[in-house]
């Protein structure tokens, strides 16, 4: 069952911890690529110096971010990697969670090929898959294209894990630091990443 809209909407920290255990669909051409998310990050602009939107930053690239909730914010880093984000906050308010790592789900195969070039890959191959921000986007096939579809879309959104199989049964959430963000003075502490302690996909 796919997330309401309405429960990507609350406080930016929340809806980061909220959205761990649970599984992010892409369908291309239609086939699913999934995994369940292990690691998030808390962004809470236009207070937060780590986010695009500091200050009340408005432009082409972030005007995504003052929409509404339950929307993929997309960038480029470095030129070539993507970062897939979800608006959180109420329309106006520029805040959003990223997704960080996934632990692979369903389209390994495919994800493998996206991201290696082969389906036959090595162990440590297979923990590399999607352990990050663009390794994910990689293998997912999450680009440009995707930026500001609505988490309710047929092509890209959000499952609901039971609490029975959900990785919390397993694994205890933890707070720390968010990473590459050297940049952002006080904001650097901000205990804003969230993530499943010890499992295998975290990426740092």
């Amino acid at each position: 069952m796919k997330w309401p809209i309405n429960w990507y909407e609350g406080d930016t920290l929340d809806v980061a911890k909220r959205l761990l255990g649970h599984r992010l669909v892409h369908v291309v051409d239609g086939k699913r690529r999934s995994g369940l998310i292990v690691e998030t990050e808390a962004y809470k602009g236009p207070d937060d110096k780590a986010a695009h939107s500091y200050g009340g930053r408005r432009t082409e690239r972030t005007e995504i971010m003052f929409g509404p909730p339950g929307h993929a914010y997309i960038y480029l880093i470095y030129g070539m990697y993507h970062c897939f984000n979800i608006i959180t906050a109420p329309e106006g308010t520029p805040q959003g969670v990223l997704i960080r790592a996934l632990e692979p789900d369903e389209g390994i195969e495919d994800m493998a090929s996206a991201r290696f070039g082969k389906t036959d890959i090595t162990k440590q191959q297979y923990k590399n898959l999607t352990s990050g921000p663009g390794k994910l986007c990689r293998a997912l096939a999450i680009t440009m294209e995707q930026k500001g579809l609505s988490m309710q879309s047929d092509e890209l959104f959000m499952e609901i894990v039971s609490d029975e199989t959900h990785l919390s049964q397993r694994y205890e959430i933890t707070a720390g630091p968010r990473i590459g963000i050297d940049y952002a003075e006080e904001a650097v502490h901000y205990p804003w990443r969230f993530y499943f302690q010890g499992h295998p996909f975290v990426s740092k």
